[in-house]
């Protein structure tokens, strides 16, 4: 008679102290089907999308600003989660998109005038003023351009050598615009970003139906809505590429370079598509905050920004949709209110700094914390949970054959 072992699951031992948080999480995903979930979201996302502005103002400003982030986390997510690739310098592409907002849609170049599909009150501003939903896939485009372009001296890269490059590019870039007032980096007379004073103002969002038409600063609404509907095409291509061949090519990257290569995976290929669509991702996100804060600053691209966007990852789950939307909201409501509250501490303490000025060594506990209690995440994806628990498997358990 044959014998076959299998492993045993451990009962409880080993576990960290923040597992019955994260698998109370997933019990609760997995009460209702997937299309359930989407269906509640959005319906209570619209609902305050009507209502949120009357509630509080600087509630709906900062959750505005966070779905931007939430892209960008998504975007970030298709580099590191999907395809297992580091990114330090994701800010960099955040810089292009909104720069190319500032561009075409501004009177930087008052030089020129260009109009397309503008409001009629824009016509009277000297620059060139193209509609901002085109801006948007016009920015995607470049910074795809330049996500494979500042990608390909990586391919060879691991590790820590690849943390280095890419956080080279995430300072090279932004240090670029601001010195790109004339000289060589302006190409001669040309200035391509106003230095440190940036570009400002930068056009509202505007189409020809009720509700687009005639945009203010004052009511915020349609901001809402916009950023809104750039996050589920953003969602739903994440979905997409997940499901598809190449983001299956990803996990196999991700999983084993050497393996995927043996089964016939272009590994070049694959990794520039990686940073490519990353990159777009970033740059679509930028186009919206430059316009949204109707400033386009080099102040705003700091590599801090980078690691904020990473942190939203690798505290959600990695690899997992739901987990990094999670990471993004919470970390975004965390630096815009919770931090700001924590500022009489200090004084009670005897001591006189601001809490705000540490935000990120505070993010930076949270990380680190987070690594050593939970290293896959609140909501995790389910194969990096398998990899980064299987010593809490216990020795096997025979098995008779009959």
């Amino acid at each position: 008679m044959s014998t076959a072992t299998e492993p045993r699951p451990a009962s409880g031992h080993g576990r960290s102290p923040l597992a019955p948080v994260g698998d109370a999480f997933n019990r609760v995903a997995g009460m209702l089907p997937q299309w359930a979930w989407i269906g509640f979201w959005l319906i209570l996302a619209v609902l305050y999308g009507l209502y949120g502005s009357e509630l509080n103002d600087g509630l709906y400003e900062s959750v505005i600003q966070t779905l931007a982030y939430v892209m960008m986390a998504l975007g970030l997510n298709i580099v590191v989660g999907f395809a297992g690739l580091l990114d330090l310098g994701y800010v960099a592409f955040f810089a292009i998109g909104a720069f190319v907002a500032g561009w075409f849609m501004s009177g930087h170049f008052a030089d020129s005038e260009i109009y397309f599909i503008v409001a009629d009150q824009t016509r009277n501003v000297p620059g060139i003023h193209i509609n901002f939903f085109l801006v948007l896939c016009i920015a995607a485009a470049f910074t795809a351009l330049w996500g494979a372009i500042l990608g390909a001296p990586t391919l060879r890269l691991r590790g820590d050598y690849l943390a280095i490059v890419t956080l080279a590019f995430g300072e090279i870039v932004p240090r670029v615009f601001e010195l790109s007032t004339s000289g060589p980096f302006g190409l001669g007379d040309l200035d391509i970003s106003n230095g440190r004073q940036g570009i400002t103002p930068v056009d509202k969002p505007y189409l020809p139906v009720p509700g687009l038409d005639d945009i203010t600063r004052i009511d915020i609404t349609p901001f809402y809505f916009i950023a809104l509907g750039m996050l589920l095409v953003v969602l739903f291509v994440n979905i997409r590429l997940r499901d598809s061949r190449l983001g299956r090519a990803w996990i196999a990257v991700r999983e084993d370079e050497v393996a995927a290569a043996a089964m016939g995976v272009h590994l070049v290929r694959v990794k520039l598509w990686a940073y490519a669509i990353g990159a777009a991702v970033g740059g679509f996100a930028g186009v919206f905050l430059g316009v949204f804060q109707n400033t386009i600053n080099v102040d705003q691209f700091e590599f801090g920004f980078s690691v904020f966007i990473l942190c939203m990852i690798i505290l959600g789950g990695m690899g997992n949709l739901a987990g990094v939307v999670l990471g993004a909201v919470a970390l975004s409501m965390i630096n815009r209110f919770l931090l700001p509250e924590l500022n009489p501490i200090p004084d009670k303490l005897g001591l006189d700094f601001d809490v705000t000025s540490i935000s990120f060594g505070i993010f930076g506990f949270l990380l680190l914390t987070m690594m050593v209690l939970r290293p896959e995440g609140f909501i995790p994806n389910r194969r990096r949970k398998l990899e980064l628990h299987e010593d809490e498997l216990e020795g096997p358990m025979e098995v008779r054959a009959p």
